[in-house]
């Protein structure tokens, strides 16, 4: 029976075409950010023939994107939720378009650089801005799920079309048309923009922190960069002072949040039930994703010995499954099955598929790629639900500082998994390679396959073997690490969000 003293929450406004059409949108500039991650991955040969670049000039080519999309999320997001997120987007479309512009015809590698620099600038605007964008033109907790579904699903798939697509374009066109192809979409975006997608900011953001900016950049910038470079390089001096000196920025940064007047990132965010273990949870859903992804890209290549383009495409098939896992998942919530439950599945599915990843020998290319697609497809399911409980939870004002802080946290969470789980499998390689062999292939599996190359006859075919056999050993002992830490996750993921309850945030 009703109590009729009691206040009925009015039911959220349903969004209809126009908000359904507007998300198609925002989806086109998503999958092209999260595509750059990736793109350069067979273009990078054709462009040290053209450009020529130093050995640190390719690798500041590679990375600069990833590492200045990482620090500046936070920042762009809390600027969003000051001047709109709208206008922000707009804003970061049209230097994306015009840096991929300058990528396509760069006629130097400091070129490249400084494009690819401001491709990072750009994508830092549009992914914060696409998802806080979300939770305003969804209101209704249904729908809004959905919308985020998909968000996830196109941010998961377009990091591995991404590496299609360049091999593609460069087998058929020259290196710079990898950066074309951003152009219809953000010329796209910025056309139907202003007329589809509502401007949506913080009534009263106070004043703008701007300590808070470079802050933020110290903590992120050398954490990444040093956990980035351990799992390619291993643990030496200078990474591990490169994470620590980011770890005292973290401490100087969370106390500056938690004392200024108007921060940066609001401290009460984290009070919000449910933020902090959604923030927490996807951190560790992308170190289960990129930790895997470390090793299979190179059983593909190196152990099975397929070409980078043929690699690529047969990683394309893993995304069948995972296209479906958020979906899935979503609709499991809205029949009424809790979500710490669809959580706790997701990981427990996740760790299934490293636990089959730990099966595989040096010719097993199914087990691999259903491996993963099991892997990805349970950490898909915690993505989804993670984010939506996020940004549920969060009022709408700061939609663009929690999504700033789910994306900072999934790329702390992947430089993570790329380091701890390639650190395991090279120390398990390096013991298993015999000590006789050269210096070169016991570093890496690409070294023993190059040195074996110029060995005579039988000794090179013995010497790839051995180190073919010692990869796989050390990705299966990785990939027990991986189960490990997705089934601990399933448990902690039971007992975080069994009450966390997100209905209309509003």
């Amino acid at each position: 029976m009703t109590n009729p003293t009691s206040t009925a929450t009015p039911p959220a406004a349903r969004a209809g075409r126009r908000e359904w059409t507007a998300l198609g949108v925002l989806m086109l500039p998503l999958l092209l950010v999260s595509m750059d991650v990736s793109v350069l991955y067979f273009a990078i040969p054709a462009i040290n023939a053209d450009l020529e670049p130093s050995s640190t000039q390719q690798l500041w080519i590679f990375d600069v994107y990833a590492f200045v999309l990482a620090g500046l999320l936070m920042t762009m997001g809390a600027i969003g939720d000051r001047v709109g997120r709208r206008r922000l987007l707009l804003i970061g479309a049209a230097a994306f378009g015009a840096a991929s512009l300058t990528a396509a015809y760069a006629d130097s590698a400091g070129t490249l650089i400084a494009a690819r620099a401001v491709l990072g600038i750009g994508g830092a605007t549009l992914m914060p801005s696409t998802m806080a964008l979300i939770r305003t033109m969804f209101t209704d907790p249904g729908q809004r799920a959905k919308a985020i579904g998909l968000w996830s699903g196109v941010m998961t798939g377009g990091i591995a079309l991404g590496s299609v697509m360049s091999g593609v374009l460069v087998e058929y066109f020259w290196w710079g048309s990898v950066f074309l192809v951003n152009l219809p979409a953000m010329a796209l975006l910025l056309v139907l923009g202003p007329i589809l997608l509502p401007e949506s900011r913080d009534p009263a953001p106070g004043r703008f922190d701007r300590l808070s900016v470079p802050l933020s950049l110290a903590a992120v910038l050398p954490v990444v960069y040093g956990l980035k470079e351990i799992a390619s390089e291993g643990w030496h001096t200078p990474y591990v002072v490169s994470i620590t000196v980011g770890l005292l920025f973290a401490a100087l940064f969370v106390h500056r949040q938690r004392t200024a007047d108007d921060p940066m990132i609001s401290p009460a965010l984290f009070r919000r039930p449910g933020f902090a273990p959604a923030v927490v949870l996807n951190l560790v859903s992308s170190f289960g994703m990129l930790g895997s992804a470390f090793f299979t890209t190179q059983y593909l290549q190196s152990v099975l010995g397929k070409s980078a383009l043929e690699a690529a495409l047969w990683a394309l098939l893993p995304s069948v499954p995972i296209g479906m896992a958020a979906p899935l998942a979503t609709s499991l919530v809205q029949k009424g099955v809790d979500r710490a439950h669809v959580v706790t599945a997701g990981f427990a599915i996740g760790a299934a598929g490293y636990g089959l990843l730990a099966l595989a020998g040096t010719d097993s290319m199914w087990l691999v790629l259903t491996a993963c697609g099991i892997l990805a497809s349970g950490i898909v399911m915690v993505i989804s639900q993670m984010t939506d409980l996020a940004m549920g939870t969060a009022p709408a004002e700061r939609a663009g500082s929690a999504s700033s802080l789910l994306e900072t946290g999934a790329e702390f969470g992947g430089a993570l998994g790329m380091a701890v789980l390639g650190s395991i499998g090279t120390a398990i390689y390096r013991h298993d390679m015999p000590s006789s062999a050269p210096a070169e292939a016991r570093e890496t599996l690409g070294g023993a396959l190059a040195t074996a190359a110029h060995l005579p006859g039988r000794t090179g075919d013995a010497l790839a073997a051995v180190a073919r056999e010692a990869f796989t050993h050390g990705m299966q002992g990785a990939a027990i690490t991986g189960a490990v830490v997705l089934a601990g996750s399933a448990v902690a993921a039971t007992a975080t969000l069994r009450r966390s309850r997100v209905g209309d945030a509003g």
